[in-house]
């Protein structure tokens, strides 16, 4: 199946915040529900090991995704870091409860960071956990660029998946929002409002899921891309099985020359 860079609502500039951020939370839910991180922790643990770093810089964060359990899973194996989150439309509600909850190991920025052009005083390893196939190929270029420009590692983790295995499912989106809503916490009027009354989150959900499969990048793909922002950096790609769920977590490692 051939990528597509169609449009995903949540990009949007005119998109409406509440939405936006009702969105991400039901992300943030699957994604800590039901581990989606798990497949990388051994990477991406190896990975800070390899390079000394101890701070993650979280590019495209939406509701935090599952970088909470991610923190706690890399300290099990060892690895202790703290995370900064970023995002370019921060959902600065579910981000300061994540802080809160964190006991310091997680802080946010509040102004928006486009992932493009990284501002200097954000300095770390840089990851991306499956929000790299919203930007078009030019685009990706400049994140891992920006990266390697600035001498900093990057890791990008994707489990969208050009396949009809993944798109079908997500046909089914809306009805697991509405299945999800009840369990998510913490409970907000307007979360059910535009839920069930309006159903504007699950909508956004589908057509974002399944746009987000179209542009999804094979691992040979992502390995060119970072050949093509910086030849002379080390680049690795593959895909990591997720144990009992179904797919792969596709990633790209990249570490600036020596």
């Amino acid at each position: 199946m051939r990528r597509f860079q169609l449009f995903e609502l949540e990009d949007q500039p005119w998109f409406p915040n509440v939405v936006r951020d009702l969105a991400t939370d039901y992300l943030h839910f699957i994604e800590t529900k039901f581990a989606l991180h798990r497949a990388i922790v051994p990477v991406l643990a190896d990975a800070l090991r390899r390079t000394g770093s101890a701070q993650l810089v979280d590019l495209c964060s939406g509701g935090a995704g599952p970088i909470p359990s991610l923190v706690e899973d890399l300290a099990d194996a060892g690895v202790t870091v703290r995370a900064t989150l970023t995002d370019r439309y921060p959902n600065v509600s579910a981000l300061e409860r994540i802080r809160a909850l964190s006991k310091g190991r997680i802080d946010f920025v509040t102004e928006p960071v486009d992932a493009r052009s990284v501002p200097e005083g954000l300095v770390g390893f840089r990851i991306v956990f499956n929000g790299f196939h919203h930007f078009c190929p030019a685009d990706a270029v400049r994140i891992l660029r920006s990266a390697a420009s600035a001498r900093q590692p990057i890791a990008v983790f994707e489990i969208s998946e050009r396949s009809f295995r993944t798109l079908l499912p997500l046909t089914l989106t809306p009805l697991f929002v509405w299945i999800a809503t009840p369990f998510m916490r913490p409970f907000r009027w307007r979360r059910l409002l535009w839920t069930y009354l309006i159903p504007l989150v699950p909508l956004t959900c589908w057509w974002d899921g399944i746009v987000s499969q179209l542009r999804a990048y094979t691992p040979a793909e992502l390995e060119q891309l970072g050949t093509e922002a910086d030849p002379g950096a080390e680049w690795h790609a593959g895909a990591l099985p997720m144990g009992d769920l179904p797919g792969t977590v596709t990633y790209l490692l990249g570490y600036p020359r020596p």
